[in-house]
């Protein structure tokens, strides 16, 4: 059972394509947090709409610049008139629609170019449905992210700092652009002195047991810190997994021109794994079967969602 939540805080829960999108109800007024990937833009529009039950979105505020994190708030902006805040490490990088360090074009994924309002840093100070909220820098999977954090409920939404298990892709440190896996720790390491009682995270149900959730991160970190070959197999896999998400089936004889055209994963793979491509295509084919993330039917591989 999921934790109960303050009444004026909603979760619209979206699964992995889309990261969830957390509503505040502030009277007639309303602020949403992070919007969805850019082809479920449509479907998010029609879901906050519902949600805001005739209230005005005023403001949307992003916990870090993922495809899967903003991908609606062009759509959102179109649709509701209303501001976005962006952490404000990123403002450069939004400004100028920098798709490599959006992680776009490296990682075979999609965006709507938007124009902010606004920054957010570290250590400013929200009201959100009521309630003051903290922004934290939750740098790891993403060095600009940010976290925000309510010590009267005891609440902290996440982003992909920490999820019930475990936490998004390390890709500062597989991109070779900083240490990621050390500042994951000094993130994991800063939340575990916070009173938390619930955590909503970018992904998964809110949840209530937060040392439990971090004591799998940290052994999943330790695991990444000793075996950095881990780390770069399992962010393959879950790039490769994301953009099957997207397109949903192909072809399996085109399967392999289909992950070597994936320029993160021919990058970390040359870097760090250095197999064969056709090793490479073989064993990620196979273990996206085994766990499920794909199925073969009639000569194509179908994404599970």
């Amino acid at each position: 059972m999921s934790p109960a939540l303050p009444e004026t805080l909603r979760v619209l829960e979206r699964g992995w394509l889309s990261a969830n999108n957390i509503l505040f109800l502030e009277g007639e007024r309303a602020t949403l947090i992070d919007s969805g990937y850019v082809t479920h833009a449509a479907q998010t529009v029609e879901l906050v709409r519902h949600a805001l039950a005739g209230r005005q979105l005023t403001r949307l505020i992003n916990t870090h610049s993922h495809s899967d994190h903003i991908g609606g708030n062009a759509a959102l902006k179109a649709a509701f008139a209303c501001d976005i805040l962006v952490p404000a490490g990123l403002h450069a990088t939004i400004a100028d629609w920098d798709e490599n360090a959006l992680l776009l074009s490296p990682l075979g994924q999609q965006g709507a170019r938007f124009q902010h309002d606004g920054v957010i840093k570290a250590g400013d100070e929200l009201e959100l449905g009521g309630l003051n909220w903290l922004a934290l820098a939750v740098p790891g999977h993403d060095m600009e992210a940010l976290a925000y954090y309510n010590p009267e409920q005891r609440l902290l939404i996440s982003g992909d700092a920490l999820w019930e298990n475990g936490f998004g892709v390390i890709f500062p440190e597989l991109l070779g652009e900083g240490d990621g896996i050390s500042s994951t720790r000094a993130t994991l390491e800063m939340l575990g002195r916070l009173a938390i009682d619930t955590v909503i995270p970018g992904h998964g149900r809110p949840f209530g047991e937060v040392d439990v959730a971090l004591d799998r991160a940290f052994r999943r970190l330790e695991m990444f810190e000793q075996q950095l070959d881990k780390l770069a197999w399992h962010g393959i896999k879950v790039i490769v997994s994301f953009a099957m998400l997207e397109r949903r089936s192909i072809a399996q004889k085109d399967f392999a021109a289909f992950i070597l055209g994936l320029p993160f994963a021919a990058d970390v793979n040359q870097r760090i794994l250095g197999l064969a491509e056709d090793r490479l295509v073989e064993r990620i084919e196979r273990e996206l079967l085994l766990v499920g993330a794909l199925q073969l039917e009639d000569g194509n591989l179908i994404a599970n969602t």
